[in-house]
This record gives structure tokens, sequence and C-alpha cells, in this order.
């Protein structure tokens, strides 16, 4: 679906999430960039010039590019508390004070639980009982509480609500609603480090594709696209067909809640999309694609094939290139001189 919203990136929108952002994330970490790859093969058999790969799979060795949302964010939070001159003794007070709690489909709560962690504070992650024990182990790992609770995402997402509401507990969720946006922003403000090192890699793209639960990801790409390399590169949306809570809103003109339907894409298996992300994709993104279980599962063997390995989930960018019938592409100006950016989001599971 061709986006009937889009609009060009704004002066609000940069103050909300751009380029200046991304440094300020990239000094907290001051981390090793992660690879940018190419996949010639693929791109030969799509038709484009060149496709890279920002393969985000052994990001700060916690696996996924989730690495950059929940820690920054807990970072953020404790260093507003403490205020900004406060040395290490005063954070890792001011981090003791309150335990932190979110809920994951499994990479966010590795990320929160590492921030936590390397403050000295108390991490509780609910986990719904769809995802793999895995991830349960791994944060573990990290020192965290793992509480299972629903048989979905969004179940366990209320139960970690209601505890951080009843029990004054700091809820840190990569997902916003009316009144609960500061956080959240601090998680989007944290992927757009991915972004500015592909730049500093040498990615000119004429088009990304950008895979989408609730849409962080998705819109700190937008943003940070619009901001660095302006308004024509094509940015694109993938979803699970199984989840397109931000195609269908965006179709709707507002935040909705989709019904959906069974997928394996688990950390894509979102039914209601991040007001933020909504806002902002709701007119920076151009189209919006949905992806089967299977075109996911192909697009990962196919990067595979060519040294970056991923999960379904981590290719189901790419799987929205490869989905596009002639037409789509044609319309959104797809041919052998397009350079397409894709993120390799996470490792194999």
């Amino acid at each position: 679906m061709l986006n009937p919203g889009r609009s060009p990136y704004t002066s609000t929108d940069r103050d909300l999430i751009g380029v200046a952002h991304a440094r300020q994330v990239r000094d907290h970490f001051a981390a090793e960039p992660t690879p940018l790859a190419g996949l010639p093969r693929l791109a030969a058999g799509q038709g484009v010039g060149k496709i890279l790969v920002k393969d985000e799979s052994d990001r700060m060795g916690l696996g996924s590019f989730k690495a950059l949302g929940g820690g920054y964010a807990v970072a953020r939070l404790v260093i507003e508390e403490a205020g900004p001159d406060a040395g290490e003794g005063r954070l890792r007070e001011v981090a003791a004070r309150a335990p932190f709690v979110c809920a994951s489909a499994g990479n966010h709560g590795i990320s929160v639980a590492a921030g936590v962690r390397a403050l000295g504070g108390t991490c509780v992650v609910y986990l719904s009982h769809e995802v793999p024990e895995e991830f349960a182990g791994r944060l573990r790992a990290l020192g965290a509480r793992v509480r299972r609770s629903g048989a979905d995402y969004d179940q366990s997402m209320a139960d970690a609500l209601r505890e951080a509401t009843g029990n004054g507990w700091r809820l840190i969720s990569d997902s916003s609603w009316p009144g609960y946006t500061r956080v959240p922003l601090d998680v989007m403000r944290g992927y757009t480090a991915l972004l500015d090192e592909a730049y500093e890699a040498g990615a000119v793209p004429t088009h990304v594709f950008a895979q989408a639960g609730v849409g962080g990801l998705a819109a700190a790409a937008a943003a940070y696209v619009r901001d660095r390399w302006g308004e024509d590169p094509v940015v694109v949306v993938v979803e699970p067909e199984g989840a397109p809570c931000l195609l269908e809103s965006v179709r709707a003109g507002e935040p909705l809640r989709v019904k959906g339907s069974p997928t394996s894409l688990g950390r894509l298996d979102c039914l209601e999309p991040s007001l933020l992300a909504f806002r902002l994709l709701g007119h920076l993104a151009d189209a919006f694609v949905t992806v089967t279980d299977a075109q996911a599962a192909l697009a990962a063997a196919a990067m595979g094939e060519e040294g970056v390995r991923v999960s379904p989930c981590g290719a189901t960018g790419t799987a929205g290139l490869m989905s596009l019938d002639d037409d789509t592409r044609t319309r959104l100006r797809l041919g052998p001189g397009s350079t397409v950016l894709v993120i390799g989001t996470e490792g194999p599971i």
C-alpha cells in the first residue's frame, strides 16, 4: 500500500528524532559498529544495483539491534533522575531505588536487562508463554527476574504495566501510547545509531526496507533517512501478514488494534502500533507491505547463502523487497540503479 498521508520531514520531527540523536547515542555507547555487508547475488536476482544489509546479529554481544534501545532508555531515565553531572556512585544509587520492568518478545528485554545490570539495578521481564525458553535463559544470565505471563506479547505487556503502576516500578517499554512517550522515544532514538553507522560506512540508499512490530525501528529509520538523505529515498515498512497493525492504522488514519492471525515471526507479532511510530510513519514512510512466514524464511535462507546469518524475523525487510510484484516495483522506482538498504535485525534463533 502506498502511503496516502506522505508529507515531508519537519523541524518538529527533527526535534523528536534525527541525526543529532544518533550521534548522542553513539557517544553514550562508544561501541564498535556492526558490519554493513553487500548481497550481490540477491541484488542481481532482484534486478537492483545493490542490496546493503546492516548486520545486527552480534550487536554489543546481545544478538540484535534492540541492544541499542532499551539499554539507552534505562541510562537516560537514570541520568534524568540523578542529574546530568552525577557520578557513577550517584547513578547506581538512583538505579537501585526501584526495579525496572518491561514486557518483551525476547530482544527488548535483553537490552533492558543489560542496561539495568550495568547500573546495578533490579530488572523484571515479563514474557508470554510463546517466547522461546532460550530468551528466558539469556535474561536470567543477565540477572533479570523472568515472569511468564499471558498467551501473547500484549497480555504480558498489560501485566508489566499493571505491576509498574501498582508498585511504583520504572516501566521501560518500546511501545508508546497517550501519556507514555518519553521512555519509548529514547528507545527509538537508540536505534538511529545503526543508521548513522551505515552512513559512515558509505551507504547512500535509494530505498530502505525496515521491518516493524510496534514500529519503533521503522520509525527511527524513516526519521533518520529523511534528516540525512532527504525526501528522495523510498522508505518501505514491512510487517508480518498476521500482524499488519501499522498498515491498517495508516490506512484508517488512526492507530488501530488489529485482530491478526498466527505467525511464526514472534518478535514482530504486534497487534497495535506505538503511537509515536504511527505518527512518524504516517507521513514519513512511502509504502507498507506484508509478508508471509514462508517469504521471511526464504529471505533468511537467501541472506545466509551470502554469509549473513539472521532469523526470519531478521530477514523480514529483505522479504518485503523479494515479495514485490512488477507493478509495485515500478511504482516504488526500483531498478538497476537502486541501492537498497535492509536491516538484519537479529541472529538465528
